[in-house]
């Protein structure tokens, strides 16, 4: 996933000749379902065909040992190189050049372009696309505020707690512009952070963090060149540095911590003096606790702060983990574990912390004391009870689908996004195109209708 914006730029540029073959095999028993991997290829746009390897053939055929790996094969069908990991586009851009004219100067390229048919392009018309996160601030008005990471129509609706539209940011084109809210390019936004009417927002794919002034209407970029980070660095000053996927977003005073996905950490930018740094993991992708510089995380794409803790989803890991006390002491602050054991552990399993099992769990909201998790390969809502340290399912039967109703026989698909407010769970319910919401006094679960969307936006 943390290559396809690398890998589309040459794909476009290339694409008389280049033929790009995605083959995924998947560790989770969710993403083995070809309905899933369908939508996966629908939310990240990705414009080349992908076969589903769901017994790993291919990968034990190539000799495959990591993800992401890329095998070259030249035009007469044998593999003559491999690359495993990121990638730098300067340099594969040059490769690939290269390439292309040896096998040109052979008589070898057929530069006639495959004529494919996209899935994008048979995909309907909705209100939301794959929405990623939610963020809601109950305190804005008498009907409340909801922000809704509309991420694959790249933009951010802003609406009160009833989906009535407020405005809408972003022209709805992939782009990285500031500038007016309907001129205005993000690229995939997910996760975001509110603060009166400050919106900040975690521009996934443009790797960015985006400042919207909800009173002036507009978005600049205050975190990020826009450049994919490929190495990991000790940031500074925000924009002068590039990140590296960021997926959500948690304001703790003049702190905005960040989930970097792609560095396996979590990240700290200090909003007054404009600085950003690492802040918890050092980078290995793994499950280590311990002292918050020196544990390891595995793709953290959710987080909260509450009275004075940072929970986290540690989606590759299938955990829920915390930092405790981040305003007493940072430099003695800890990462803990609290459910969750390995990479290659996970299932759908309730019960006390140490028993529980999730798989990759995506999102985290607190409420009245209890910690809420979207279990989103699961297509369940649970809750942590953070002092009896026992979870339990508040909502889904576990089956993937969006139907409303009792709350533990209503169906979700792969539940991205999470925020509460007044006894409601707010859920972005990314591959149902919605946003779901659970009653809690009621046990009831409903979808939320937008109304309001301007004409031809959808």
């Amino acid at each position: 996933m943390h290559i396809l914006p690398q890998l589309r730029k040459l794909e476009r540029k290339y694409r008389d000749w280049l033929v790009v073959v995605g083959v995924h095999s998947s560790k989770f028993p969710n993403e083995k379902e070809t309905i899933n991997l369908k939508n996966a290829v629908l939310r990240y746009g990705i414009e080349h065909p992908v076969v589903n390897d769901h017994e790993f053939t291919l990968w034990q055929e190539y000799g495959v040992r990591a993800w992401p790996t890329l095998m070259f094969v030249d035009p007469q069908g044998k593999v003559f190189g491999k690359h495993e990991g990121e990638f730098e586009l300067k340099q594969f851009d040059a490769l690939i050049s290269e390439m292309g004219e040896e096998f040109r100067s052979l008589g070898l390229l057929n530069e006639t372009p495959l004529p494919y048919q996209l899935e994008a392009a048979k995909a309907e018309a909705r209100p939301l696309s794959f929405p990623g996160k939610i963020e809601v601030d109950p305190d804005a008005g008498d009907a409340g505020r909801l922000f809704i990471a509309d991420s694959s129509h790249n933009r951010v609706l802003v609406t009160d707690l009833e989906g009535g539209i407020q405005s809408v940011i972003g022209s709805g084109e992939p782009g990285n512009s500031d500038g007016a809210f309907d001129t205005a390019m993000l690229n995939h936004p997910q996760g975001m952070a509110v603060d009166g009417s400050r919106l900040y927002i975690a521009d996934a794919e443009n790797h960015t963090i985006r400042l919207a002034d909800l009173d002036a209407g507009t978005v600049k970029t205050i975190a990020g060149t826009g450049e994919q980070a490929l190495f990991r660095h000790e940031g500074g000053m925000a924009p002068e540095f590039p990140l590296n996927s960021p997926y959500d977003l948690a304001l703790q005073d003049d702190t905005l911590y960040i989930a970097m996905a792609g560095f396996h950490q979590l990240w700290a930018l200090d909003l007054p003096s404009g600085q950003i740094a690492p802040y918890a993991g050092d980078g290995v992708e793994n499950i280590l606790d311990g002292p918050r510089m020196e544990a390891q995380l595995a793709q953290p794409y959710g987080l909260t702060v509450s009275e004075g803790t940072i929970y986290f989803a540690d989606s590759e890991t299938s955990a829920v983990r915390s930092v405790p006390d981040i305003d007493v002491d940072t430099e003695l602050a800890v990462v803990e574990t609290l459910v969750g054991d390995g990479l290659f552990d996970f299932g759908d399993r309730d019960g006390a912390f140490g028993d529980a099992i999730l798989q990759h769990v995506q999102a985290t909201a607190v409420m009245d004391g209890v910690l809420y998790v979207a279990d989103t390969y699961n297509h369940k809502i649970k809750a942590m009870d953070l002092e009896n340290r026992v979870v339990e399912t508040v909502a889904g039967s576990g089956d993937s689908g969006a139907t409303d109703g009792e709350a533990m026989k209503a169906t979700f698909n792969e539940p991205a996004g999470l925020a509460c407010a007044d006894r409601q769970i707010y859920v972005a319910d990314t591959n149902s195109h919605a946003i779901r919401v659970i009653d809690l006094d009621t046990g009831q679960v409903r979808t939320l209708e937008l109304t309001g969307l301007p004409e031809n936006s959808e």
